[in-house]
């Protein structure tokens, strides 16, 4: 499964940007899909996910009301829209599928067996 994201860019705080995760060859509704980021100098972290199936989403703390996932079957893609974005929100963002693992996500990267080459996030304050 190749998985493509898009969307990032430099932003100032408080601003908005919308990120997505392409499956062009796949069915990516089949799979949990989970968007990662990992900040310079610290380990990547799970800040979103969405099942597979139901679309339950999930989400980190930090990101509870600023970040909402979803997904879009026909254009077999995964979208992260993030609000109200602060200078900790750079990071390169990465999603991933788990192509042979669960249906119900997890916002650990263990059970991710596909993932995208990132999208580079900048907020300026």
């Amino acid at each position: 499964v190749q998985l493509v994201e898009s969307g990032g860019g430099s932003v100032q705080a408080g601003g908005s940007l919308r990120l997505s995760c392409a499956a062009p060859r796949s069915t990516l509704g089949y799979y949990a899909v989970g968007w990662f980021r990992q900040a310079p100098g610290k380990d990547r972290e799970g800040i979103a996910c969405i099942n597979a199936g139901d679309d339950t989403p999930y989400y980190r703390d930090s990101t509870k009301g600023r970040f909402t996932i979803s997904r879009d079957q026909a254009k077999k893609t995964v979208y992260l829209q993030m609000t109200s974005l602060k200078s900790e929100d750079t990071a390169d963002y990465y999603c991933a599928a788990a192509v042979g693992g669960s249906r119900s996500c997890r916002l650990s990267a263990g059970g991710y067996d596909a993932w995208g080459r990132g999208t580079r996030v900048s907020v300026s304050s």
